[in-house]
C-alpha cells in the first residue's frame, strides 16, 4: 500500500463512530450489513451514518453494494490486511533479535470452561 493510503485509512478510523462501524463489519465477515442494521447497533442516525460510511469508503475499508432496495457494506479484508500488514513488516527489524512472537496478531483470550466437580 502507499503512504497516503495508509495515512488515509489510519485517518478514517481515527474516530469513535468509524471505529466501531469498521470493527462491527470486520466481525459480520464478508457477507456485511445492511445501512440501517449498522446505525442501530451504533447508535447512529442515518445521515450521520452515511457521513460515516462515506468516510470508511473513500479510505478504500468498506464496500458498499445494493441489494434490491437496501445498501450492503462490508469489510474490504485485502485493504485490512494490507494495512496490518504495513504496519508490522519491520517489525523488530532493528533489534538483531528474533521477536517473530512479539510481532504475531494478538489473538483473543479463549475463555475455559471449568466443569464443576462432584463432592
Amino acid at each position: 500500500m502507499k503512504t497516503s493510503a495508509i495515512i488515509g485509512a489510519l485517518g478514517a478510523l481515527a474516530h469513535d463512530h468509524r471505529l466501531a462501524i469498521y470493527r462491527l463489519l470486520v466481525q459480520r465477515g464478508p457477507e456485511g450489513l445492511p445501512a440501517g442494521a449498522i446505525g442501530e447497533r451504533v447508535g447512529l442516525v442515518p445521515s450521520s451514518l452515511t457521513f460515516h460510511l462515506q468516510n470508511l469508503q473513500r479510505a478504500g475499508l468498506i464496500a458498499q453494494r445494493r441489494e434490491s432496495r437496501q445498501l450492503i457494506y462490508s469489510a474490504d479484508f485485502a485493504v485490512m490486511n494490507g494495512l496490518v500488514g504495513y504496519l508490522t513488516e519491520n517489525c523488530c527489524g532493528n533489534s538483531g533479535a528474533d521477536c517473530s512472537s512479539s510481532c504475531a496478531p494478538a489473538q483473543p483470550a479463549k475463555t475455559v470452561k471449568r466443569s464443576a466437580r462432584a463432592a
